[in-house]
């Protein structure tokens, strides 16, 4: 008796799973790669990694590409997105390309693609080269026209056989962490520098498109991929709708008008230029980003954002925060994934789909990461699986979401869980897992979780 499908995608689906260099690769100190932020980071202040866990090793992909492309094939997917590490392909950042770095990306590519996966690569996801960063990172222009260098070198490189590219993962993320919030390096707390550096990683994504487009017999598609979290408001109080608006505008709006509509939101502009926090420009820099808008936006997806009218004035004596404008609301009897503390809400990936086609022209996006992120999974072993139901009952409960969205016409392509084994994640090391496979820190085995084989069907049916 055949299985009935519910819930059955498009033809040409993509599933699969999403990683980063500096999360699985390891060998940091191997094939002459030179050093990247993370890098020095941890060399110099190891405390604020967790359980003092650095990038040096990680989930060793260096050394097992081979045994882990397999494995993806085994649980059906088609697609996978990595990353390629500046620091390793160029290690000073500008200069000479590393050709150990070449063969090893190449034999990856070649590896998926053997493999029946068609590899998208991404470019930079968090991880400036070190020697860069001591010129002042995306500060710096001189810096974002190395960037445009070594993303032309990539197409050069692989461009014969990758279609898919990413120019950045989530670049708000290193201006919250760099700039703003002290969570990533530079760890700086200054305003007027997170705009700069914001806008400055803007400029590299439109010359890196330009420099994509320009290539001769261009067949392939090249976009971002933005971490877009709706926010919420508490109520439909004009002062609460003005909170969630402006939380929109920070931390979704910013990246996503001048990547997908060439050209920033009104509001935000009006609302930096309150507070003399615009950042510097050069002329061409709009007509650069009008022109170059991507063929393909990657969305990923974790929890929602939800937000309220300031309760009490802020400090304006303190830096410039995004914070001055809202409050973080915590609904009650919210769902909560009660192992890492966020909150689940499925619906959000639908109010996403539905927003990219009513405002941004139904541009052809995927889902390029959701997933669950729970600490010690080794408590739900039995018979040597880890019994991650939750996990399951979370991506099924998001695709149901995804699924609706498609049938109402959303040009959705695809969906890529975060991640496909148990990586390091930035400051966080390995506390929180994620993959479908468990990876064992001593010995670096990969274990199927049950998720793994859930998913496998889910591939094989374009379905549940």
């Amino acid at each position: 008796m055949a299985i009935q499908t519910d819930y059955l995608f498009p033809d040409g689906f993509w599933w699969g799973s999403a990683t980063s260099a500096t999360q699985i690769e390891g060998g940091a100190t191997e094939g002459g790669k030179g050093n990247n932020i993370w890098d020095h980071w941890y060399q110099t202040e190891e405390n604020r990694f967790f359980e003092g866990v650095g990038p040096e090793k990680t989930s060793d992909f260096y050394h097992r590409y081979k045994e882990d492309i397999a494995l993806m094939k085994e649980i059906g997917h088609n697609t996978f997105r990595f990353s390629i590490s500046w620091s390793r392909l160029i290690p000073g950042g500008r200069g000479e390309v590393n050709q150990e770095a070449v063969a090893f990306y190449n034999a990856v590519i070649n590896a998926l693609l053997d493999n029946g996966i068609e590899p998208f690569i991404n470019l930079y996801h968090f991880d400036m080269p070190y020697a860069l960063q001591e010129e002042g990172g995306w500060e710096s222009r001189d810096v974002v026209e190395a960037y445009v260098t070594y993303a032309t070198e990539c197409f050069h490189l692989f461009g014969d056989r990758v279609n898919v590219w990413f120019t950045f993962n989530e670049p708000i993320v290193p201006v919250e962490g760099g700039y703003l919030y002290d969570f990533h390096y530079p760890n700086i707390v200054d305003a007027k520098k997170a705009v700069q550096v914001a806008y400055q990683t803007i400029i590299a994504h439109v010359k890196a498109v330009e420099a994509f487009h320009r290539l001769p017999g261009q067949k392939g598609k090249i976009g971002i991929i933005l971490n877009l979290t709706p926010s919420y408001p508490r109520s439909q109080h004009p002062a609460d709708l003005k909170a969630s608006r402006i939380a929109d505008l920070f931390f979704n709006r910013s990246f996503l008008d001048p990547a997908v509509l060439g050209k920033y939101p009104e509001e935000l502009v009006e609302l930096l230029r309150q507070y003399d926090h615009l950042p510097e420009t050069l002329p061409g820099d709009a007509a650069l980003i009008q022109n170059n808008t991507v063929d393909l936006l990657g969305v990923n997806y974790y929890q929602p954002r939800r937000v309220k009218a300031k309760e009490h004035e802020p400090n304006k004596e303190g830096p410039f925060m995004p914070d001055w404008f809202f409050d973080p609301y915590e609904m009650p009897g919210r769902k909560m994934n009660k192992y890492r503390g966020w909150e689940i809400y499925e619906k959000g990936i639908y109010d996403i789909m539905v927003n990219l086609k009513d405002n941004y022209g139904n541009i052809a996006s995927f889902i390029s990461e959701n997933g669950m992120g729970v600490q010690n999974e080794e408590r739900f072993m039995e018979d040597g699986e880890i019994q991650d139901d939750y996990r399951i009952a979370f991506i099924r409960e998001h695709l149901k979401w995804l699924h609706k969205a498609v049938e109402e016409g959303c040009n959705a392509k695809g969906y890529h869980l975060w991640t496909f084994m148990d990586n390091w994640s930035w400051m966080n090391a390995y506390k929180n897992r994620y993959g479908f496979y468990s990876v064992d820190l001593e010995t670096m085995e990969r274990t199927p979780k049950k998720s793994a084989k859930w998913f496998k069907e889910v591939s094989k049916r374009n379905g549940f």
